[in-house]
């Protein structure tokens, strides 16, 4: 039997349970698992169900961070649907306030704007919480994604890298007529 911890943040635990909590049964369902959370610590202690399915045993803890990092519960399940999406965390906690919140505004830009064209180009799903800027998505627009995230991170302008995601789903557009063609 697979057992896991994980940790957090108190203002997310109401999310993760949901209301009457319904979105722990549904994680719960989906995973193949027992979740017992501890309100007062932010603890979450996951254990897979005997003969259950040991993959989304794992990948529930995903699930759980994910929504932990600020994303909504729908997107956070996209990880237990799909055993190719990948959820990756870039911590900001290196950065001083100043920074950190001038680093977070770029990042979401006005009206969520930015935020909402990298998750568009790159076709990822993005969430910017607390220190960390958290990502889900397929291997390469992931990556892709990262790299934006550290460009908007060390003050590149916006319009380059737009340029940057631009170019980047081109040569993803051409690879992939390469291989039909080929």
């Amino acid at each position: 039997m697979i057992t896991q911890h994980v940790k957090i943040p108190q203002d997310r635990i109401g999310v993760l349970i949901g209301h009457e909590g319904v979105v722990k049964e549904d994680i719960e369902k989906k995973s193949e698992s027992r979740i017992i959370i501890d309100s007062n610590e932010g603890e979450v202690h996951i254990e897979g169900i005997e003969g259950g399915d040991p993959v989304k045993a794992l990948r529930v803890a995903e699930v759980i961070k994910a929504i932990g990092r600020g994303f909504s519960p729908e997107n956070a399940f996209t990880l237990l649907d799909d055993d190719f999406l990948l959820f990756e965390v870039i911590s900001l906690s290196h950065l001083s306030p100043k920074t950190l919140k001038r680093v977070k505004g770029r990042v979401i830009g006005k009206n969520g704007r930015t935020r909402r064209a990298i998750e568009d180009i790159a076709g990822v799903k993005i969430s910017v919480y607390g220190k960390t800027i958290s990502l889900i998505g397929y291997s390469h627009p992931i990556r892709t994604a990262h790299e934006a995230m550290e460009m908007l991170i060390n003050g590149t302008p916006h319009s380059s890298v737009y340029s940057f995601l631009e170019r980047r789903r081109r040569e993803e557009e051409e690879e992939k007529k390469w291989k039909i063609e080929g």
